[in-house]
């Protein structure tokens, strides 16, 4: 089993920055994909961003190419998401995920989730 903990959560006004982290625990795979989604209010949860621990790869939405960068601390086993130029649009409950993934955007491929941190961005 693997247990991952999001934080980083939190109020911020549009344009600013938040920094998500989500450290996993329990059985971790090196080869496995490391996601962010999120879920708005009403909205499906989508992909925002996957990293490889493998070679680092990674992957964004085209909503925030440019504003978000995922990295790994393969040694911590912790994934982050650095959020900067916030829009009122990015708020929604991120999720982290981690999973053996041939698709890193697709939601079903992956195999353990955690909690959720929500994220709101005022005007």
């Amino acid at each position: 089993q693997v247990q991952l903990v999001e934080s980083g959560g939190g109020l911020v006004q549009a344009g600013g920055s938040l920094r998500l982290s989500c450290a996993a625990s329990g059985r971790t795979f090196s080869d496995y994909t490391m996601g962010w989604f999120r879920q708005a209010p009403g909205k499906e949860r989508e992909f925002v961003a996957g990293i490889r621990r493998s070679d680092r790869s990674t992957y964004y939405a085209d909503s925030v190419k440019g504003r978000f960068t995922i990295s790994t601390d393969n040694a911590k086993n912790t994934v982050y998401l650095q959020m900067n130029s916030l829009k009122p649009e990015d708020t929604a409950v991120y999720y982290c995920a981690t999973g053996n993934t041939i698709r890193p955007a697709d939601v079903y491929e992956y195999s353990y989730w955690g909690q959720g941190t929500q994220v709101t961005v005022s005007t």
